[in-house]
């Protein structure tokens, strides 16, 4: 994750008043992408699962 403006092949998603930018030829292969805020003892961040398929790499990552 990090921070950057939308660009015209960006998809916005607004949840709640934060806002994700992710590649639209990326979203539409790994939608649905669901993003939970967590707390570990590790600390707290955002939690993102997306629908990815076997063999394309782990089903989710944790970005603190």
């Amino acid at each position: 994750m990090a921070l950057d403006e939308p660009k015209s092949e960006d998809e916005v998603i607004d949840e709640k008043g934060t806002k994700f930018i992710i590649e639209k030829d990326l979203f539409d292969q790994v939608k649905p992408i669901n993003i939970d805020f967590i707390t570990t003892p590790q600390g707290a961040g955002f939690k993102l699962t997306a629908n990815l398929a076997e063999g394309d790499g782990c089903g989710s990552c944790s970005c603190h």
